[in-house]
Order: structure tokens, then sequence, then C-alpha cells
């Protein structure tokens, strides 16, 4: 089996699986962050909902519809966030983006990325790294309501429910304070 077929096959695993989906309660005593996010382009859409717990992400889950890609890429951030720091989380969101917007020259790392370095070859599809980026995107915003102070290393204030628009020009690059 060709890595590309295997890639190919975790993809839709984690599709069919989608890891992390479905949004429980609120719980009120730790931090939580919130954000809906949509592709306007294809009409894929997720609310990705972060909880931390003394700087440790302690949960991420997700509710969402879209396309293999999109779901797939939520499960795989699901698996990878749980127990990561809060800047540990965010520092692979910042792998992950780079990995995408290198339109096939720099390859994810399996260390780092956990099974979303094999959505790199998404990156060669401009059109769907969207889709590939848009619960990062999610997390991201959902991070940065929790943790507004962190320096989060992209400037970028949180983006609001209604904050799309924002979030999809950050998808390829994230804006700079």
């Amino acid at each position: 089996m060709s890595l590309e077929a295997l890639y190919q096959e975790i993809i839709l695993d984690h599709s069919r699986a989608r890891n992390g989906s479905g949004l429980p309660p609120q719980d009120t005593i730790d931090a939580t962050g919130e954000s809906h996010q949509l592709n306007p382009v294809c009409g894929d859409e997720i609310t990705v909902r972060v909880t931390v717990q003394s700087k440790a992400v302690q949960s991420l889950r997700w509710q969402g519809s879209g396309c293999a890609i999109s779901m797939a890429s939520a499960s795989m951030l699901h698996e990878l966030a749980t127990t990561l720091s809060a800047r540990d989380l965010q520092a692979r969101v910042d792998a992950f983006r780079q990995m995408l917007r290198s339109r096939g020259t720099t390859q994810g790392d399996p260390e780092l990325l956990g099974d979303a370095a094999s959505l790199e070859g998404v990156s060669r599809y401009p059109a769907r790294v969207k889709c590939a980026m848009l619960a990062w995107v999610a997390a991201e915003g959902a991070l940065e309501q929790i943790t507004p102070a962190m320096d989060t290393g992209n400037g970028a204030a949180a983006p609001d429910a209604g904050g799309e628009n924002e979030a999809m020009t950050r998808l390829i690059a994230p804006t700079k304070g």
C-alpha cells in the first residue's frame, strides 16, 4: 500500500468515525471557548468548543457538517488536542496552517500533528485547504476566547460567532498585529 493510499484510508476512517463529534452541555466550572465557522464556498460548517483547566486542554468537542476532508480534519484535531497545553495546541494549529499553505512543499510531521499530517496532500488543492482548516480555525477562535491575554503568535482578535469572514481570511494566512 502506497503512502498516499494509506493517507486516504486514514482520512476516510476519521470522516466516518467523527471522533469528538457532539457538543455536550457546557461545564461552567472550567474555562470554555466556542467558535462557529462557515466555509461559504462549499457550505461546510463547524462549531468547536474547547475547555481548558490549569492551562491544559481538557476537552475539544465539535459539531458540524461538510465534506469528508473537513469532518476528518475535525476528528483528527479532537484526537490531538486533549491534554495539550493551550500554547501547544496553538503551536500545532500554526504548524498545520503552515503545512497546508505550502502547496506541497512542507511535509506534515506525524510527531507534531498526529493523523492530521495525512492531510498534507490537500495543500496542493487550494479550494480544499479551507475545508481542512475549518475546525482548526474554529479551535483557534475558541482558544482566543479563553486565553485573550495569551500571546498566540498571530495577533488576531477572536472571531465572534458571526466572524466567518475574518476567520476565512485567516485560513491561509493569519493576520499580524
